[in-house]
């Protein structure tokens, strides 16, 4: 057997490469803040759908944020006419203007290029190849995060093909990433973070508090104009939803519902649920 889960003599890791039961058991509450996170979502939007009040929580106390995002946001529209080349770039621009809400800065002019990166693979066909793990292998182990954000791969009854692909994508680059024999010639050395938090969670085993960081999650997710219709139920012309409550009052409430529905698992007002992984 290569490639092991628990390699034998890394402190901390018990029971034998593979086999072990999983166990429901209670909900554990904020892993310690690290000095860099990295979040990796299928599509333009779902890092903040999944952990933005997290990684707003964590940018506000110094952790260093870092986004990758794998496809380029092509199907996003329900307009048949509409232009996907002007698209694909406006959802980059979402993508920079939402982290630098999450960062606390004022404006996405003021966020290093290397925050937010992209694959540029096609919106609805991502897969889970060889070529793609190299990728995400490699940007792991040049951002070298202490945690590491995903999808939740697992989570039964997902309809969307890319949010199933992503997790598998991201666990599988994880793998390659702290193995040296994978991709040697990336020149990069090896990198296993201490933790993956997996959103939207088929079974959540942790929770991140975000009380004060719902209103921040929410406005990295207005940044995101090219979906609100679609995906947020808030009218395209709408004049400026960001500062106009009246047209994201029922959104606002939704995203606020579920963090109280997250926070319940673990007695908190507000929070993000997750699966953790601390035994990489």
């Amino acid at each position: 057997m290569t490639g092991r889960d628990a390699p034998a003599g890394v402190p901390g890791r018990s029971g034998l490469p593979v086999g072990d039961l999983l166990r429901s058991g209670p909900v554990t509450t904020d892993i310690p803040v690290p000095a860099r996170a990295l979040a990796i979502g299928a599509h333009p939007d779902d890092i903040e759908f999944g952990s933005g009040a997290t990684l707003a929580k964590w940018a506000s106390a110094g952790c260093r944020v870092h986004h990758l995002i794998l496809t380029d946001g092509s199907k996003g529209s329900w307009d048949p006419g509409a232009d996907l080349g002007r698209l694909i770039i406006d959802r980059q621009q979402e993508c920079r203007a939402a982290a630098a809400v999450i960062d606390g800065l004022g404006d996405a002019s003021e966020l290093d290029e290397d925050r937010v990166v992209f694959l540029h693979q096609v919106d609805g066909e991502l897969v889970n190849g060889v070529v793609q793990r190299r990728e995400v292998a490699r940007i792991i182990r040049q951002v070298r995060p202490n945690v590491l954000l995903g999808h939740d791969p697992w989570r039964r009854y997902r309809l969307h093909p890319d949010h199933r692909a992503a997790g598998f994508l991201t666990l599988d680059a994880l793998v390659a990433a702290r193995d040296p024999h994978f991709f040697p010639d990336l020149g990069l050395a090896p990198h296993r973070p201490d933790a993956v938090l997996l959103w939207e969670p088929d079974l959540p085993s942790h929770i991140e508090q975000a009380h004060g960081f719902a209103t921040v999650k929410i406005e990295a997710l207005l940044r995101h104009r090219s979906q609100l219709e679609s995906t947020m139920g808030i009218e395209p012309d709408a004049p400026s939803p960001r500062t106009s409550p009246d047209h994201s009052a029922e959104f606002t409430a939704k995203v606020n519902r579920q963090l109280a529905s997250h926070g319940s698992l673990g007695g908190s007002e507000a929070a993000e649920a997750f699966h953790l992984m601390s035994e990489l």
